[in-house]
């Protein structure tokens, strides 16, 4: 996290533009402007982005896309809007089909007025992005150092957003060990699905301050309870919160004599962890050509 101020990763989106802004963001790039020298790394996958550059307004086309793609990318996470459409919906403001600026679908911590806005302020814009990142660490740092209580209560569906950013910051440094974003699917699940797991399923979550920082799923079946998804912030990990997240979906199933749950055969301090906490692995099998699962269960007297 220290890398934030050396080496920014952004993800540029082009709304609904006159690509006027895309040009001059693109100019940035250029050795005359050479917005490199700061580190910037201009990135196509959300999941590695620390900044989200949007140009243009928002209209119903591309409004489900920014809301995705924000919601992939990690905490913390930054967004700047980037020319007058962006901040504002600028001339378009007025169409039947624009919504406005950035800030109408998610929240915007920089905005480069201009039309079309200058490489030296869109510059200015990402140094200022830049330090907010390194605040926003700072305080979510403190808040991990200074917990006072936290509270386990079920999830309902208005977490899913909260929850589906956790699971893909948790589950993030998986896909380079498996060979991919589509051999872990806690990193394949869309919003809805989390939502319906929500629903259908027990979700027990972890709040810090009103910051969803943990959960923990599980589903009744006929002779055992299968629990998955036990995840914890990287900033809150260590601090029991994964133990207590764990005995609490256990907790709510009172007549239940047998759970079970899965880990990844390259993950063998989840093992290990699970094992600590009563479970025996029972079963081995290949997943996928890069993965293998371990099956792993605990009975209850």
């Amino acid at each position: 996290m220290a890398g934030f101020g050396k080496s920014p990763w952004i993800l540029h989106y082009d709304a609904a533009s006159c690509n006027g802004c895309d040009i001059e963001t693109l100019a940035c790039l250029t050795p005359l402007f050479d917005v490199e020298r700061l580190g910037v790394v201009n990135t196509g996958n959300p999941k590695h982005a620390d900044i989200f550059l949007v140009t243009g307004g928002v209209n119903e086309q591309c409004k489900s896309v920014i809301c995705n793609l924000y919601e992939q990318m990690p905490d913390p996470k930054a967004v700047v809007a980037v020319g007058a459409c962006a901040c504002s919906g600028g001339i378009f403001r007025d169409c039947y089909n624009i919504c406005g600026g950035i800030d109408t679908v998610i929240p915007v911590d920089v905005y480069v007025p201009g039309c079309a806005a200058r490489p030296e302020a869109i510059i200015d814009g990402v140094v200022k992005a830049i330090e907010l990142l390194e605040h926003k660490h700072k305080l979510m740092k403190q808040l991990g150092d200074n917990i006072d209580e936290i509270v386990y209560r079920p999830a309902v569906k208005e977490d899913a957003p909260a929850i589906l950013a956790l699971q893909r910051i948790t589950y993030r440094d998986r896909e380079a060990l498996y060979g991919g974003t589509e051999n872990v699917k806690a990193l394949m699940q869309t919003l809805e699905e989390v939502t319906a797991e929500i629903e259908q399923t027990r979700v027990i979550k972890a709040v810090v301050n009103g910051m969803v920082i943990g959960s923990a799923r599980a589903c009744a079946r006929e002779h055992a309870v299968d629990v998955s998804r036990i995840m914890v912030h990287p900033y809150f990990q260590h601090r029991g919160i994964g133990r207590n997240l764990l005995a609490k979906i256990e907790e709510s199933f009172n007549g239940a004599k047998r759970f079970e749950t899965i880990a990844a055969g390259k993950s063998q301090r989840s093992i290990d962890w699970l094992e600590q906490r009563g479970y025996r692995v029972f079963k081995t099998e290949p997943e996928t050509p890069a993965k293998t699962s371990v099956h792993l269960c605990k009975e209850r007297p």
